[in-house]
């Protein structure tokens, strides 16, 4: 026994320290507005005899029995707790109970716990914090600047430099044999008119 409120203590206390493999909680908090309804869900990963509901109230310190709900659907409800206001029903899935609060009111607001009892020992979920307000709070508007109105230039980005141009060998070794060639014919013509000019020299001088 004094585990089990060591286990409870340590839940009600320390964020995190329920969350358990065999059970959790949906979702895991809810802002409500004043005399509207709500609802949790607690998902169990296998078939259990039952889940109990509790709620926590920090402020007051104040730890309630709601409601304990078998697989039948009959519910059993703690001292001063109304089946009009709480009603546990079964999930869209097999293993799955839904808690419906009904007519909320700022006395609702606390940590709801779905709970199983398994081998003499009580296992909670992951919890449900529940605020409930007069005025649901407006969505944050955006603070980004709108955007200017100046016209924009259209800049057309110049297409890069093939690097493989110029500098390919591909290119430049044809270029280069060709000029090779050019300067091989340019230098036999020049000899050939030196010659030329020679032979009309020395005919010239021996008549």
């Amino acid at each position: 026994m004094a585990r089990q409120w060591l286990r409870l203590y340590l839940c009600l206390q320390v964020p995190g320290f329920c969350t358990s493999l065999l059970l959790s909680q949906t979702p895991g908090h809810i802002l409500a507005q004043t005399n509207n309804r709500t609802e949790i869900t607690c998902h169990m990963k296998k078939d259990q005899s039952g889940v109990y509901w509790y709620r926590w109230n920090q402020e007051r310190q104040l730890f309630q029995f709601l409601v304990f709900s078998n697989p039948l659907g009959k519910n059993t409800y703690g001292t001063n707790i109304s089946g009009e206001k709480f009603g546990v029903y079964r999930g869209s899935s097999r293993n799955s109970y839904n808690l419906h609060i009904h007519r909320l009111q700022a006395s609702d607001n606390g940590t709801y716990y779905c709970t199983i009892s398994q081998s003499s020992e009580l296992i909670f979920g992951n919890g449900t914090r529940l605020s409930v307000v007069d005025v649901l709070p407006l969505p944050s508007k955006s603070t980004r600047a709108p955007p200017s109105k100046k016209p924009t230039r259209c800049i057309t980005k110049s297409k890069p430099v093939d690097k493989k141009g110029c500098c390919s060998p591909f290119v430049w070794i044809p270029l280069a044999a060709c000029a090779l060639t050019l300067l091989l014919c340019l230098a036999a013509a020049i000899y050939r008119f030196h010659r030329l000019r020679r032979r009309l020299w020395l005919r010239v001088h021996r008549q």
